[in-house]
């Protein structure tokens, strides 16, 4: 008897499905928007394993729903908030995610949205557009310089360090606050504090968890530079959006490049964020490249396969168990 699998969605990047439907029968969410939990709860009685995107919810509903046959939830995803952990530490249920498959992609457009913010890019594009070049004039489009820049990673994991690697080739000074991560030949390790009054640049590689949200508030904001350029490719709850609209208004920050919202997808109703003339926004694509994206549903079917033998999950979020049943703790990780 085939194990049975469920998926948020019909059809991933790759071949990854296809691997999973020879090993599995595979039900999947078919509506075409983002499925609600009441959705997935009706699909989801017996099944032994979940494949949920980063933004697809994954409760304690959904996992009672299944039942005690559920094992694995596999995100294809670097992020987790989207995840009840303590309900399935609680269920002995493990947890996956897809780190070391999409960093260099994350961070190749942190640094595209570090440029096309801090040069004033979409400005001059929209100009072009729009017929409104009729005349070069050494005022228009005036950004600010990256190379040389003092860059601060708040976060310095596998994207972190990655970002770094590239701001290096820009000659940037580097900075990064992160608990974990000591001084190395790229970067220095500075408190908070330092890192928001010294740096040019503030890019964001957290996890959205209970301390993480809204990380950068009103208070952060007016400690930064008023020239910054605060960049996130992280979640859009590290970010006080509402706080970040009034300081990019008030010129207390010269721009912002974002890739991530707290409200996500946004459809019509779009976040006052998009029509700022110093905002760069981009709707949540930062591993979008056909390689990553397929790479990432292929380990997110990988650690399904390897839990439902009985094998230990390959990328379990740390403090997960890598085998069902064992109950675990919730520690963070970093992006």
């Amino acid at each position: 008897m085939k194990f049975r699998v469920l998926t948020t969605r019909e059809n991933l990047p790759g071949h990854g499905l296809h691997r999973l439907s020879e090993a599995a029968d595979v039900v999947s969410w078919p509506g075409t928007g983002k499925p609600d939990a009441s959705d997935l709860v009706t699909l989801a009685p017996g099944v032994n394993g979940v494949l949920a995107l980063g933004n697809d919810p994954v409760d304690a509903a959904l996992m009672d729903g299944a039942g005690p046959s559920l094992r694995v939830v596999a995100l294809a995803s670097m992020g987790f908030d989207n995840v009840d952990r303590t309900a399935a530490a609680e269920r002995g249920i493990v947890v996956t995610h897809t780190p070391g498959v999409l960093a260099e992609t994350t961070a190749d457009l942190t640094f595209a949205l570090i440029l096309a913010a801090r040069r004033r890019i979409g400005a001059a594009e929209a100009s072009l557009a729009t017929g409104s070049w009729g005349l070069f004039r050494m005022h228009d489009y005036l950004g600010l310089d990256i190379h040389g820049a003092t860059l601060g990673l708040i976060g310095y994991g596998q994207i972190g360090r990655a970002v770094a690697r590239r701001a290096h080739g820009f000659g940037m000074r580097i900075l990064h606050h992160d608990p974990y991560a000591p001084d190395d030949d790229l970067s220095t390790s500075v408190d908070l504090p330092t890192l928001l009054a010294e740096s040019d640049v503030v890019s964001l590689h957290v996890p959205l968890t209970e301390e993480t949200r809204h990380l950068i508030s009103a208070r952060e904001l007016a400690a930064m530079k008023p020239t910054v350029t605060l960049v996130s490719t992280s979640r859009g709850g590290v970010v006080d959006e509402e706080a970040l609209l009034h300081a990019v208004r008030e010129g207390r920050l010269h721009s912002a490049g974002l890739d991530v919202f707290e409200r996500e997808p946004m459809g019509p109703e779009l976040s006052p964020l998009v029509a700022e003339p110093h905002v760069v926004t981009l709707p949540h694509i930062g591993s979008a490249t056909e390689s990553a994206r397929a790479a990432m549903a292929d380990l997110a079917v990988d650690n399904i396969l390897d839990v439902l033998a009985e094998r230990p999950a390959r990328t379990p979020l740390p403090g997960s168990s890598a085998v069902p049943g064992i109950p675990a703790g919730t520690a963070g990780v970093r992006a």
